[in-house]
């Protein structure tokens, strides 16, 4: 994998995935000298985490035929004080909704456990730095 990060000017970065060519832009606010006019790269981080997770969740489940027709992967990352300011506990939510999942409960939960402490690459790297907690939720 490459990625090619390029300066903008001010606190403004464009990364540019040479594989794919998508683009992620990041920033940082206007107290610390950016525009606020994207992510900063601890925001990025868990993306990922999400990212990463929510399509091992979202093929595992197809795998199980477990059906549903919306997700949404809240992340919350606690950071330390002094630098480098890495995650010290981080706090993943997956809020599915459609119909009748709670009989489905089980089955959301053991797909997340199996991404959490298995599959996910994001989740792995960060579990030697962070205690990750996760929690499934259904809307109603």
């Amino acid at each position: 994998m490459k990625v090619d990060v390029t300066w903008n000017g001010k606190m403004t970065f464009t990364g540019v995935s040479a594989r794919s060519h998508h683009q992620v832009r990041m920033d940082t606010t206007m107290e610390n000298g950016g525009d606020g006019s994207g992510m900063s790269p601890m925001e990025v981080v868990l993306a990922g985490l999400a990212g990463c997770s929510g399509m091992d969740v979202v093929s595992i489940l197809a795998k199980k035929r477990v059906e549903f027709s919306g997700l949404v992967i809240t992340v919350e990352g606690e950071r330390r004080s002094e630098h480098p300011r890495i995650f010290t506990e981080i706090t993943v939510t997956y809020t599915f909704s459609g119909n009748d999942l709670e009989a489905k409960r089980k089955a959301l939960e053991d797909s997340v456990q199996l991404s959490m402490e298995k599959y996910c690459s994001v989740a792995g790297m960060l579990n030697q730095v962070a205690k990750i907690n996760w929690q499934v939720k259904i809307a109603s």
